[in-house]
């Protein structure tokens, strides 16, 4: 498969990260090799996606080790891409990134038959449960990202762990963006945003963004570092096709660059 031209996450003002966990739930429900997770990613980096991010669970009802393996070995072809494994670290998840050694590593609190995530950490109560987490982390070289509400308040706690991003849980901007009512909740973002990055610490968004919300939310939200996307992805890609699909987000963020510049 031809390769793009390089593309560097410091080289683009907000990376995409295409979340392949949909590909894994549909070939898990038969007893089959397809769809191929590999395959999705490959497709999707060749058409200029900068990264890949998977969130394995316990039960592998989507997700799997062994995927995880295969997605670190190709990502070895595409190394100006990043591979961000995300999940709760009191998992199964710190035995897979001390394995692989992804670039970034999201922490996420869902509980283990959680149908997906739907609130980010709370601190300070969790300070010192992930504090150990996230000194581990670092130590292996591996960029740390909290799955985190939109709390300007959080931020400082963030700062004192140490971690590098934050990644702002977006449905509930997804929400209230399909209800016409955005600005109902999007000073919590940029409130956030601001808060997170006066103290040195990137952000990251996702969670129900698409190509619909995206746009709104990259104008308004100061300095997104990079989305992940996987649900809205994988229906649009049903449509339009790995590569079509990925065009479209790019062009999305794209678009977003130049009205905002």
């Amino acid at each position: 498969m031809e390769k793009p031209n390089k593309h560097p996450q410091a080289s683009v003002a907000t990376a995409l990260s295409v979340n392949v966990n949909k590909v894994a739930l549909l070939r898990n429900s038969r007893h089959l090799a397809i769809p191929s997770v590999t395959q999705a990613a490959s497709a999707c980096l060749a058409a200029g996606a900068h990264g890949i991010t998977v969130h394995p669970r316990p039960d592998e009802r989507h997700i799997r080790a062994s995927d995880v393996y295969e997605l670190a070995e190709l990502m070895q072809d595409w190394p100006d891409a990043e591979f961000n494994i995300e999940g709760n670290p009191f998992h199964n998840l710190m035995d897979l990134v001390e394995k692989v050694r992804p670039h970034q590593c999201t922490l996420v609190p869902d509980s283990e038959d959680q149908f997906t995530s739907d609130h980010g950490w709370n601190l300070p109560q969790d300070l010192q449960r992930l504090a150990p987490i996230v000194k581990q982390l670092n130590e292996w070289g591996v960029r740390v990202s909290l799955f985190m509400d939109p709390l300007p308040e959080a931020m400082a706690v963030v700062e004192q762990l140490g971690a590098a991003r934050v990644e702002l849980y977006t449905e509930a901007y997804a929400r209230a963006a399909a209800q016409g009512r955005a600005e109902d909740v999007m000073p919590s973002f940029v409130q956030a945003a601001e808060a997170a990055q006066r103290r040195g610490i990137d952000v990251n968004a996702g969670h129900d963004l698409s190509l619909q919300n995206l746009p709104s939310f990259l104008t308004r939200v100061p300095g997104v570092r990079e989305v992940s996307i996987g649900h809205a992805f994988m229906a649009d890609a049903l449509e339009l096709g790995y590569r079509g699909a990925t065009q479209a987000y790019l062009h999305a963020i794209a678009s977003t660059v130049r009205s905002s510049s």
